[in-house]
């Protein structure tokens, strides 16, 4: 199987302080991995810079053995934070259809082709229904399945996602991650999260991320890992889960 993404001695610096160092992973296409790790570990710069976002001070990323720049039609994004004015009045399927949106399209100068992948992308989170509310009547689940559904039009190969749970309740989180492993039949999703237990039981492998990245290509957590991570002792308890999260000890 071809890789999604290669990261190869990746370092990243803000000034003069050290954000990223050294992370080297490579992510196998149609893989759903989880990336956890403490609050300023780095999460959401890796992202970035898989975007194109933020350059590395050293090392290389390529996604699908290409360089960013020409691929990012293939990827779609999630961002932790999707501040909507909520008394704006935009339909669900225009915040969806701005996902067509690229460097060559006037704003709202859309195809019937672009309207068409749209509503599939609704269909796909099962919000095909809600396409003429208004965003701000949806509920915060609600709002993050519209979220991943312009990532959707996109039509992206791999779908990246920044704490995509961290306002949604449980039962909430727990249908939310059901739509990610249907999405994950056709897409590469990489996930970040503070969310050990969600993450360790919906994804298909697991690292952790603390400025630098400990990886073994399992799904299985290792006390090892986690006390790295987070750099402390760590006793994690799972109740009334039928997954290991971490090896037996």
């Amino acid at each position: 199987m071809s890789n999604a993404v290669e990261i190869k001695n990746l370092s990243v610096k803000y000034d003069n302080a050290v954000v990223l160092e050294n992370i080297s992973i490579s992510i196998k296409a149609g893989e759903f991995l989880g990336i956890i790790g403490p609050n300023g570990g780095g999460k959401t710069t890796l992202l970035k810079t898989m975007l194109g976002l933020v350059s590395p001070s050293s090392g290389t990323i390529r996604i699908f053995d290409s360089e960013i720049s020409s691929v990012m039609h293939l990827i779609g994004y999630v961002p932790q934070y999707s501040v909507f004015d909520l008394d704006y009045p935009i339909s669900v399927f225009d915040v969806v259809l701005a996902g067509r949106l690229n460097a060559g399209k006037m704003l709202g100068r859309y195809t019937s082709e672009d309207k068409k992948i749209a509503l599939e992308s609704l269909e796909e989170v099962n919000l095909a229904g809600y396409k003429n509310r208004l965003v701000g009547e949806l509920s915060g689940g609600e709002k993050q399945r519209a979220l991943i559904a312009r990532a959707l039009a996109k039509q992206p190969k791999i779908l990246l996602l920044d704490e995509p749970t961290a306002s949604i309740d449980a039962t909430t989180g727990t249908n939310f991650y059901s739509t990610l492993q249907e999405l994950n039949k056709e897409i590469t999703i990489i996930l970040v999260s503070h969310d050990i237990g969600a993450v360790s039981q919906n994804v298909n492998k697991i690292a952790c991320l603390n400025k630098t990245l400990f990886y073994h290509e399992a799904k299985e957590l290792t006390h090892d890992m986690i006390e790295a991570a987070y750099n402390c002792p760590v006793d994690l308890i799972a109740h009334g889960v039928a997954h290991r999260v971490l090896d037996k000890h």
